[in-house]
């Protein structure tokens, strides 16, 4: 198995040496018609607007005076109908106009436009976008030394060896995030270094900011809270004392000396072994109180994560829930509550935090991941936009959405945690690109559909072969529905390999290891039954959501049934409404994710000569490991929990028990090809 393996992988790496697509979604159509150009404004930014269609135009004319240009883009207009960094577009094949009242809305309205234009569309009326959050980030998890956390797509794009070192194409970078929308990144792991806020790294982290600015993105910065007591020579982080709040400040004041548009800090505390405000006997707000103070005076904002959960802290689930309900509302105005999408960590489904529409007094933002830490790495495909529409669109009462409960205040935010790396391709695998893609559009619109972003991507970095669209858009709309069928259908969660997070490890038993960090935490398996105990007879995690919710899942007869493990645990001979046993839906579901991914094999096979070679190849191989990795998850799991069940298999595996456990021996060989 380890050979066949490597082989797999080996085999794989030449192609992926050819396919690079290294200048992602970017390749929009020239544009064929005369246009004569005018622009309202002269600043960076405009400058790059204008490059941007310098490099789609044969050729490029200036008129004198903008009412003379016959393609117009406006910053100073006055139109009603645009807010913020939003624009409007009326076009066709004789007058472009992009109005907007901003640079940036501006920037943003012409790579609108070429979208638009590279799909077909010439004739455009009164087309008015504006965003929906204002805060629009990626999260970077880079690491000084070069290393990304959870990365799969080689070594940092910022960082090398203690230092700044980011990529000669940066440029790229920042025009794919501003084509989409995207407005911040943070380009360190929330598992902060403190050597990022020494002066020598601020200067260079000035660089990166100088670079990122005319294409409207800020650079933020996750901060170790014990910064000052790591760096500064202080005796304490203590935020209520005032050797360590002038720390902050002056630490402030000197970052924003050197980038004025800072955007702020991202803070993850009293999480994981970090340290944070509670070591002192504060709390989450009188720390993030205390940095949100010392940015003010410049407009900076403080992010705060709310991923906290100990071993002692009972239901991993309810643990955000408890720590931060009691604290709405004693947060600075310039302070929002950064919630990953479920209540455990980035499963390949959960149920949304029951934050969501709780705080009501305190601004909150979604996390979501783009990096696909539990979802098959760089190697499967599983498109995520179909995730993050069910968890946005999710009704968390009768009146709301948990989109429509991130709206409550005027300051809004979303944050992706980025899949970027030093490979040619930015992420590993073409098809992983889409999620990016998929999250710079949802961020600014997140009513767009997820089929209607596919389609999107697929014609700017595909094909724009209308039946191949459509053929590849089906796979990538069933893609993330096979990847939780084969590895954790009906609500199961956190199977996953211990530390590194790749391929089934239910069976986990480290030994002195938290029990919170061990699968049969989670799973639950047992002779006489599987999943967790959420209900009220339980841990009683239901309680923490709102009506109807909260008695819907409280009934495994009502609870929906991708989430019935989750929240119930049930007889291994519980009969489902379609006459199911529970270890039958679970055999269905496992082998259903297989067989997916053998249609996806078949129809990216008819493909051929539709798409590029090198893409072809790619993903054919690709194709190739995620189906042998999802019959992999489907027996490993399904195996350990016959353990318990004692019942029969309605399929032949093609592992072993024993095999499934050695498989996992390779997977140290794997994360050295990551890099």
């Amino acid at each position: 198995m380890i050979i066949k393996r490597l082989l797999l992988i080996l085999a794989l790496l030449p192609m992926m040496a050819v396919a690079q697509t290294e200048n992602l979604w970017l390749d929009f159509k020239t544009l064929e018609e005369p246009f004569v150009f005018g622009f309202s404004s002269k600043n960076a930014t405009f400058e790059a607007l204008k490059k941007e269609l310098y490099w789609n135009i044969p050729n490029f004319y200036t008129a004198k005076k903008l009412e003379q240009a016959s393609f117009q883009v406006v910053d100073n207009s006055n139109n009603s109908a645009i807010s913020g960094d939003g624009f409007l577009i009326n076009a066709d094949e004789k007058m472009v106009k992009i109005d907007a009242k901003t640079s940036a809305g501006a920037l943003y309205g012409v790579y609108e436009y070429l979208r638009l234009y590279s799909a077909g569309t010439k004739v455009i009326k009164n087309h008015v976008s504006n965003p929906t959050y204002k805060y629009r980030i990626l999260n970077h998890w880079d690491n000084p030394d070069g290393s990304v956390e959870r990365g799969y797509a080689g070594k940092s794009i910022w960082f090398d060896g203690g230092k700044i070192h980011f990529r000669s194409d940066i440029e790229t970078y920042a025009r794919a995030n501003a084509s989409i929308g995207i407005n911040g990144t943070v380009i360190d792991n929330v598992n902060a270094d403190p050597k990022v806020l020494l002066p020598e790294m601020l200067r260079d982290i000035k660089t990166i900011a100088d670079r990122l600015r005319p294409y409207n993105i800020k650079v933020y910065l996750a901060v170790n809270f014990s910064s000052p007591t790591a760096i500064g020579g202080l005796k304490t982080s203590d935020p209520l004392d005032k050797d360590v709040i002038n720390w902050w400040t002056n630490k402030c004041k000197e970052i924003y000396k050197l980038i004025p548009d800072f955007g702020g800090f991202l803070v993850k505390a009293n999480s994981e072994g970090l340290p944070g405000p509670m070591d002192f006997g504060r709390t989450h707000a009188d720390g993030a109180n205390m940095l949100a103070k010392a940015l003010k005076p410049y407009g900076g904002i403080v992010m705060w994560r709310a991923f906290v959960y100990n071993p002692q802290g009972g239901d991993r689930a309810k643990q955000a829930y408890d720590e931060f309900m009691p604290l709405d509302g004693k947060f600075d105005d310039n302070v929002i509550i950064q919630v990953k999408n479920g209540p455990v960590d980035f499963q390949p489904r959960e149920p949304f935090s029951p934050l969501f529409g709780a705080m009501k007094k305190t601004p909150i933002m979604p996390e979501l991941q783009i990096t696909q830490e539990y979802l098959g790495y760089s190697d499967h495909l599983c498109f995520l936009a179909t995730m993050w529409k069910e968890f946005l669109d999710y009704p968390v009462n009768n009146k709301e959405t948990v989109k429509q409960t991130t709206q409550y205040h005027p300051f809004t935010a979303i944050a992706g945690v980025a899949n970027t790396g030093t490979m040619k391709n930015w992420c590993g695998y073409v098809m992983a690109q889409s999620n990016w893609y998929a999250f710079g559009r949802l961020a600014w619109n997140p009513d767009l559909t997820a089929q209607q972003i596919a389609d999107e991507w697929i014609g700017l970095t595909l094909t724009t072969d209308k039946p191949s669209i459509a053929k590849i858009s089906d796979m990538m709309m069933k893609s993330r529905e096979a990847v939780t069928d084969y590895m954790t259908p009906l609500g199961l969660h956190h199977l996953m390999g211990w530390s590194d997070h790749w391929g089934p490890e239910p069976w986990c038993d480290i030994p002195g290891a938290r029990e919170d960090w061990m699968p049969r935490y989670y799973h639950k398996a047992a002779d006489d039954g599987l999943g967790f105990n959420r209900s009220s007879s339980g841990s009683n995690a239901v309680e923490q959501y709102q009506e109807p919710l909260k008695s819907l899942y409280d009934n495994p007869k009502l609870c929906p049934k991708e989430y019935v493990l989750w929240f119930h645990h049930l007889p291994w001979n519980y009969v489902f409404d379609n006459g199911n046993t529970l270890w039958n839906e679970l055999c269905c579901h496992y082998t259903k994710g297989v067989l997916q991914v053998e249609d996806f094999q078949k129809t990216w096979a008819s493909l051929k000569g539709k798409v590029s070679d090198p893409i072809y190849n790619e993903v054919a191989k690709k194709l190739e490991v995620q189906l042998d990795e999802a019959q992999w998850w489907r027996d490993g799991c399904l195996l350990y929990f016959q353990t318990f069940s004692k019942m029969e298999l309605p399929f032949t595996p093609k592992y072993t028990f024993d095999q499934c456990k050695a498989k996992l021996r390779t997977k140290e060989y794997v994360a050295r090809q990551k890099d």
